[in-house]
């Protein structure tokens, strides 16, 4: 089927918006014409064995022996419907549809069932039964052909992403959270799968699928289809997890028409509820919404990190509430299948982000501490850079990481960076924020450029040598020093010495603060260069004054910060025998993880500043991608006689244009 056959059939589901308009909301068409398409599909997938289900049916009726196994296997698919209404029979009874309807619904089994009562079916039916347009509703929907063989189930994919999609529209939501473009799909399920193609084709594979934000299971159907193609005799189960009712309720029906056990698909959210704990898988994919925070499941997070540390999903650590990224990745990771010595098991995942968890957070941080458990596991296989437009929801540019815990020889201990960036085509027509595609050319080209990744990065004569990078897993690491200056100081009384000395607190408290004020008076304009010489000629003014002088570190401390003055020549400060640091010159660095940090202060800092110094009590171990910066190739800018010559060309050209609008 072409896209233009499923636009059409789209097209023909939405246009029930035109009976809506006036009693619903544009934002919420959707929760007419999704439950209706599904009905629809389930009613066509079912049509062949209507009768032989009903018959069946009958003859249980009264034995008291629960005929559901029965029923399946007369409908040849985990799900049924008994009764023997259909929806053209119910459309052509106005007066009793909604009962009829309701009937209907009731009697498909309990799974089927369970998927219209995520869309609250129930509601809309008598919804538009009072403003009496059910009938018709109906009407519309017995008009469209959604049979298997007409619609195979790859294709009706794209018509309920199509219908989400313009439901999204409606709804200001973002469609980017419900589904991934197909073509991005198959980029990302053959670069994970590509290194297995061999171990696939053995007879007797089984593969096991997860995708924990899995939408309306494009992903996982994608999956599927690919091993199959692989192995047609392979065995693939698909297990996924969606929090939002109307995708989840959409990928459940379309794993029970092709055979799938519905109950793999979980509903929740996948931090609070996982759905398959204690379960690993061999293959895990996913398109979590970028840039979504995760406070409502704030305390769940917490609690788990605090409480099982490693043991549970999320020990390495947290990123920013802001962003939940990490967070998937963490728990995707925590379902990798053990190696056993042999090298056999294993597990690889993919996932998709945006450019912030590359980077995002100083050494010390959540999302540090989260790439450095990554890196330091060597499970960090590669990453590839994906062109901007080519989401929905976003024009940002896109990464695939790509994960494994059973790296090959050759790629232990490495990272592969991938520019896939110029490989695209410009769409006919935009569809959100997408107005870039990936060709089959440009996947394929993809896929080989990742598999020869290391070669060609080895090949500075290859034409693609400048797109593909190759670096230790240390190369990402950096210690973040703490560059410290000493403080120096010289000591004058001036006005706002004076001033200082009325509003320090320490100072005020003591009985005879008045006695200070007026002894430090005496010396007003004074200045001296060291700290006991100060504290001498003070001291003398004090008990001159008649007092007595005060004890303590904490008037010492205040009197200081009163009457020093930083001064590049002054003297340094001194504690406990050590040079005191001056937090205002303080300096951070980021310096290579396998580089020595003295060495590294003596060559960059000490030509500028020689009294520095390193405080190791402070240094912090980070790691971050710095895609952009791999990849950045210097363009010089034009030559200025160039660009005089244009601007004189321009100028010449609108004269001409203004003479000829004057004549």
């Amino acid at each position: 089927m072409n896209s233009s056959k499923h636009t059409e059939l789209a097209n023909h589901a939405w246009s029930v918006a035109d009976l809506l308009r006036g009693d619903y909301k544009q934002s919420d068409y959707g929760k007419v014409i999704l439950p209706f398409t599904v009905l629809r599909r389930l009613e066509c997938v079912l049509e062949p064995t209507r009768d032989k289900v009903a018959e069946i049916a009958e003859q249980h009726k009264e034995s008291g022996i629960d005929p559901d196994r029965f029923l399946r296997r007369a409908s040849g698919h985990s799900f049924y419907n008994r009764s023997s209404l259909t929806l053209k029979k119910i459309a052509a009874d106005p007066q009793n549809a909604a009962q009829n309807l309701q009937v209907y619904v009731g009697a498909f089994s309990d799974n089927a069932r369970g998927v219209l009562d995520r869309f609250e079916f129930a509601q809309q039916i008598k919804r538009l039964d009072s403003a009496g347009l059910l009938y018709q509703v109906i009407g519309k929907f017995t008009d469209l052909d959604l049979r298997p063989e007409v619609v195979p189930n790859h294709n009706m994919g794209y018509i309920f992403e199509e219908l989400i999609r313009r439901f999204a529209e409606q709804s200001n939501e973002t469609a980017g959270e419900h589904f991934t473009p197909r073509e991005v799909i198959q980029l990302m399920v053959r670069l994970l799968v590509a290194p297995d193609g061999d171990a696939l084709q053995l007879p007797g594979a089984v593969r096991t699928v997860l995708d924990p934000a899995c939408g309306t299971g494009g992903m996982l159907s994608a999956m599927d289809d690919l091993i199959k193609e692989l192995n047609p005799d392979a065995t693939v189960e698909v297990f996924g997890q969606e929090l939002n009712p109307e995708s989840w309720a959409i990928c459940r029906s379309d794993l029970m028409i092709k055979g799938q056990d519905p109950e793999n698909i979980a509903f929740g959210n996948s931090f609070s509820d996982d759905g398959h704990k204690r379960k690993t898988f061999d293959y895990m994919l996913a398109n979590p919404p970028f840039g979504v925070e995760w406070k409502k499941v704030k305390d769940e997070v917490e609690d788990e990190h605090k409480a099982l540390g490693d043991a549970g999903r999320f020990g390495a650590g947290l990123p920013r509430i802001n962003d939940g990224s990490l967070l998937f990745l963490q728990h995707m990771i925590s379902k990798m299948k053990p190696v056993d010595v042999s090298g056999g098991g294993g597990s690889r995942l993919a996932i998709v982000f945006n450019g912030s968890p590359l980077f995002t957070g100083a050494a010390g941080s959540g999302e540090s501490e989260i790439r450095r458990w990554i890196l330091e596991n060597d499970w960090l296989e590669g990453i590839v850079a994906l062109p901007d437009q080519l989401f929905y929801n976003t024009g940002i540019s896109t990464y695939f990481w790509i994960l494994t815990n059973r790296k090959s020889p050759d790629h232990k201990g490495k990272v592969v960076l991938l520019d896939a960036r110029d490989q695209w085509q410009k769409m006919r027509k935009s569809l959100g924020d997408k107005r870039k595609a990936l060709g089959k050319e440009h996947i394929a080209e993809v896929v080989k450029l990742y598999g020869e990744a290391l070669a060609v990065a080895g090949d500075a004569e290859h034409p693609l040598h400048g797109k593909v990078k190759v670096f230790a897993n240390e190369d990402f690491g950096y210690q973040r020093i703490t560059v410290e200056r000493p403080l120096k100081l010289r000591f004058e009384v001036t006005e706002e010495t004076l001033a200082a000395l009325e509003a320090s607190k320490a100072i005020q408290k003591l009985p005879q603060a008045s006695v200070l004020a007026d002894a430090f008076k005496s010396l007003m304009g004074a200045s001296w260069g060291a700290k006991q010489e100060a504290w001498l000629a003070l001291k003398d003014a004090v008990v001159q004054a008649g007092g007595t002088w005060p004890t303590g570190a904490p008037f010492n401390k205040a009197l200081r910060d009163v009457l020093g003055v930083r001064d590049p020549g002054g003297e340094v400060q001194v504690v406990k025998g050590q040079p005191e640091a001056d937090a205002e010159l303080r300096d951070y660095e980021n310096v290579p993880l396998r580089e020595d940090v003295e060495e590294y202060l003596r060559r960059e800092v000490h030509p500028h500043v020689a009294d520095a110094w390193i405080d190791h009590s402070k240094t912090k171990v980070g790691y971050e991608v710095p895609f952009t910066r791999v990849f950045y190739v210097y363009e010089p800018p034009r030559p200025l006689a160039e660009i005089d010559a244009e601007l004189k060309a321009l100028e010449t050209e609108i004269q001409s244009l203004l003479g000829e609008v004057t004549e």
